[in-house]
């Protein structure tokens, strides 16, 4: 089967990660217990969980003319990722993530640095890579005139969109019909459909529920949400796996799986990465959620964004039925 031809456009940073058994407050100081660092940003990661998991993967974003940029590139380079889309920016710094992991958890700081240079000039210059895709993936660690224009050539071309609205903000809803699928977590669901979202659902609460078309029993806030959404967001609620509301207005859920944690960074990006695949080979969509929040679950079993991130192997080998010789 040919490989789906998946684009991400999207930031690269390096993240600092410290893990400590407590998190300090003002003017504290406290001792960890590890550091390192490790290549990421959201599009990167995306990148490297679809690139792993058996797609084609082309990146476009920026990195900084600095030792992090350089090791950034190589990185993506070693994961078999096209690389002509990254632009490196002079006399600015590469973006870095501060993560600070406590009890499992994690706290970031992102500071964009060349991310801010993903411009809508530098997307519109790859424009052939965009309208060659089998799908483009998109976040919002780029500035958001450049995501727009990204969905807008897609849209030209007939490319699908998935976007990821992570950091969130409220977003036009003229934009979010342009885009096919979009993966929120619950925090971001209600902040990217803003005050209408609460009216909505308040002014919804009396409507009788039938059994029958809500077979999911999730919370009721969030499962009318879905619902202002048929057929288009699909929602990650941590260890509680997935839930999406179908074209007919049914809630579904995908359950998350019971693993041993070791660190949470990067989860959601493998889920991103992994739906990106499954949708691109054109999976059913309950079939492509329930891979994507294996892959997920799995990617928390180990240290570090992307060093935790499964190999298609690996994952298929994970979800097999365990077999007596």
């Amino acid at each position: 089967m040919r490989r789906p031809r998946i684009t991400v456009i999207g930031s690269l940073n390096m993240d600092l990660v410290t893990v400590t058994d407590i998190i300090p407050q003002a003017g504290e100081t406290v001792q960890g217990k590890k550091f390192g660092t490790f290549c990421g940003g959201k599009g990167a990661n995306q990148a490297v969980a679809a690139a792993r998991l058996g797609a084609e993967v082309h990146m476009i974003g920026c990195i900084g003319d600095d030792s992090f940029g350089i090791e950034m590139l190589a990185n993506l380079k070693r994961e078999d990722i096209h690389c002509d889309g990254v632009s490196t920016i002079s006399n600015v710094s590469s973006g870095i993530a501060a993560i600070t992991i406590a009890d499992g958890d994690n706290r970031i700081i992102v500071v964009p640095g060349a991310n801010e240079a993903v411009t809508t000039e530098l997307v519109t210059l790859h424009t052939k890579l965009i309208a060659e895709s089998d799908l483009v993936v998109l976040q919002l660690e780029i500035p958001l005139e450049s995501v727009r224009t990204a969905i807008d050539i897609a849209n030209r071309h007939h490319v699908p969109v998935m976007l990821n609205p992570a950091p969130a903000v409220q977003l036009d809803p003229l934009l979010i019909d342009k885009i096919s699928w979009v993966t929120p977590n619950e925090h971001e669901l209600e902040l990217m459909l803003g005050d209408s979202a609460f009216v909505q659902v308040q002014t919804s609460q009396d409507e009788s529920d039938s059994p029958e078309k809500n077979p999911v029993q999730t919370d009721d806030f969030y499962r009318r949400m879905l619902q202002q959404l048929p057929g288009k967001v699909i929602m990650t609620k941590g260890s509680e796996g997935a839930y999406w509301c179908s074209a007919d207005g049914s809630v579904h859920h995908s359950p998350g799986r019971q693993v041993t944690v070791a660190d949470t960074t990067g989860a959601g990006d493998t889920f991103n990465g992994a739906l990106a695949v499954a949708l691109a080979e054109k999976r059913p969509t309950e079939a492509a959620i329930a891979w994507a929040v294996a892959a997920g679950a799995l990617s928390v079993t180990r240290f570090g964004a992307q060093s935790g991130m499964p190999t298609r192997e690996q994952l298929d080998h994970w979800l097999s039925p365990i077999t007596s010789g």
